[in-house]
């Protein structure tokens, strides 16, 4: 090929700045989105999930249902002499019960969208990096409110009066939200550490079923064996139930609600710090 013939294909193909100007935006270029508003918006992404999949919903609805009504007639006559009375102790820890057994499914969801790559296109958008997990557990809240909302309204059908009237209530379904979503970065991590969601699922149980039903959830710890005792009273589900307890009733065990926002902090310090770093490295 001839230096004229080059001289006049590179000519063909460079552009003039005004040529340039007319392609590119003339406008500003968009600021970087806040730390907040990328995890919101992650967090409506949840959420429209659940609109396109509401059978999402059925471990939020069904699930504490037949937990309430299945331990409520099981064991209410046995242990309290009757239904209502059982009802009055146990509605408090069958909230928490079914609450924080939802919490697994966050570490479930984000192990799936790893393993359909949608992580990775996540990664590179220019976006605080830690938005896309906490928007997840931002979307999940709405799950924990959504099952406990039902879980007071079967309560309350069956005979549930709590003492501490509608404050207390929502005191008590706050400072529930509170701690699951901490208790959520312990599910985020095991979903970034773990090959599959049948992996998470698995040792999701293996952690909830000794934390939720060696606790003060379905009886008094009194009537443990000692060495029992000493786990329960360690139990961070033996506190918060204790400590929900109390404000339904009206009675505010400062201490308790104390210990569950610390253990709260100290999940979300601990879990959390380690998702991010698991987060990075992936």
């Amino acid at each position: 090929m001839s230096t004229a013939t080059q001289t006049s294909d590179a000519i063909a193909y460079t552009l003039s700045a005004e040529a340039l100007g007319a392609v590119l935006a003339r406008s500003a270029r968009p600021k970087r989105p806040s730390a907040w508003s990328a995890s919101v918006t992650y967090g409506w992404r949840a959420m429209l999930k659940i609109k396109h999949v509401p059978e999402q919903l059925f471990d939020v609805t069904a699930f504490p249902i037949i937990m309430t009504l299945m331990f409520t007639y099981l064991f209410g006559g046995a242990l309290a002499g009757s239904t209502r009375e059982y009802l009055q102790f146990f509605l408090p820890g069958v909230m928490v019960t079914s609450v924080v057994m939802i919490t697994m499914y966050t570490g479930v969801g984000l192990n799936t969208d790893i393993e359909k790559g949608v992580f990775d296109r996540f990664r590179t958008l220019p976006v605080w990096r830690p938005a896309a997990l906490v928007g997840m557990i931002f979307g999940d809240v709405l799950r924990y409110i959504l099952a406990a909302a039902t879980i007071m309204v079967v309560g309350l059908i069956l005979g549930f009066r709590p003492e501490g009237g509608v404050a207390g209530v929502l005191g008590g379904i706050a400072l529930l939200v509170i701690f699951s979503f901490a208790f959520s970065w312990v599910w985020t991590m095991f979903g970034l550490f773990l090959r599959s969601e049948k992996s998470v699922m698995g040792v999701s149980m293996l952690v909830l079923f000794p934390l939720t039903f060696l606790s003060n959830v379905f009886v008094d710890p009194g009537t443990m064996p000692g060495w029992l005792q000493a786990f329960v009273e360690v139990n961070p589900i033996t506190h918060l139930v204790a400590a929900i307890r109390s404000i339904m009733g009206g009675a505010w065990d400062i201490g308790e609600i104390t210990w569950t926002l610390v253990a709260s902090a100290v999940l979300v310090g601990v879990f959390g710090t380690l998702t991010m770093r698991l987060y990075n490295r992936k």
